[in-house]
């Protein structure tokens, strides 16, 4: 029973993972840049769910999960104005010039935090305030059935929307190939600052899942969670929707598994080793294709 608890408390934290691996996958998928900003777009997330239910849900009584909707909005203003402001420039820049921006942002946004909020950690109010649920001698809390179902529904919600809408081909086809969806009519930026906007999104539902069941945020939070789910993100096969959300259950599992049953000192060791594993074997990751690139 204790096994399965663990496994459950995996599924948990894993699908935190997946979220913001999603994120991760989106923007790598579609505009070939690695976001390293991402975590700290999750820290944001955190302190506008702080802010929101002290400000204006605390006082007037009304339930603490309404924050959800300002750190959305939040996190999607940020995600797009991060865009426009950092990236677009680079467009047709080295690689490398991206990567560097993006590891300039996120240290931009941590020390802006800092400065303004201070650097010591703030407490978060109970977001759910839902008795746990029984199945048998087990007692789940809900947070954690709400945390799975939600990343599972806005799983399906993601592919159907990639698969099914107008704007959803148009970013497939711009992950393809810029310049031939720039000739059928598909206007890049448009499709790339959307691709962000949606990533920002996910990033937002994320950090409030993972402040109702780890209740502080600080500014260097999502620095080790943002490395983690870029992490499960290259573990599932980076780029891939199905992979970020394998990689982050997978990474959640083992993680929740060795602080229970190994050492909780260990269980970033392990996680990081299972991905020279997965990078030795399987470079393109688990549901990951090799492709060959004509020279």
């Amino acid at each position: 029973m204790g096994f399965l608890l663990q496994i459950i408390n995996g599924l948990q934290i894993g699908s935190i993972y997946a979220l913001v691996a999603l994120g991760y996958t989106m923007v790598y998928g579609i505009a070939l840049l690695i976001n390293f900003a991402h975590g700290e777009i999750i820290m944001v997330g955190a302190y506008t769910t702080v802010f929101t239910i002290q400000l204006f849900l605390l006082d007037k009584g009304l339930p603490f999960y309404l924050a959800i909707i300002p750190t959305v909005i939040v996190c999607t203003l940020l995600g797009i104005l991060i865009e426009r402001l950092a990236y677009k420039p680079l467009r047709n820049s080295p690689k490398i010039a991206n990567l560097i921006t993006a590891i300039g942002v996120s240290l931009f946004l941590q020390n802006i935090v800092m400065k303004v909020l201070g650097a010591n950690a703030r407490a978060v109010p109970p977001i759910f305030n839902v008795a746990p649920i029984k199945i048998g001698d087990m007692s789940i809390p809900f947070t954690t059935i709400f945390t799975i179902v939600v990343t599972l529904l806005l799983t399906v919600l993601l592919q159907l929307f990639l698969k099914k809408t107008k704007f959803g081909k148009a970013m497939t086809a711009t992950s393809e190939d810029y310049g031939a969806a720039a000739l059928v009519g598909i206007n890049v930026d448009t499709t790339l600052t959307m691709t962000f906007a949606i990533g920002s999104a996910l990033a937002g539902v994320a950090s409030i899942l993972y402040v109702s069941s780890y209740p502080q945020v600080q500014p260097l939070m999502g620095s080790m969670l943002g490395i983690k789910a870029f992490t499960a993100a290259i573990i599932g096969g980076i780029g891939l929707i199905p992979g970020a959300v394998f990689g982050g259950l997978i990474l959640g599992i083992v993680e929740a598994l060795t602080r229970a049953y190994i050492s909780s000192k260990l269980a970033d060791a392990i996680v990081f080793g299972l991905l020279i594993i997965v990078l030795l074997v399987k470079p393109a990751g688990i549901l990951g294709k090799n492709r060959k690139e004509k020279v």
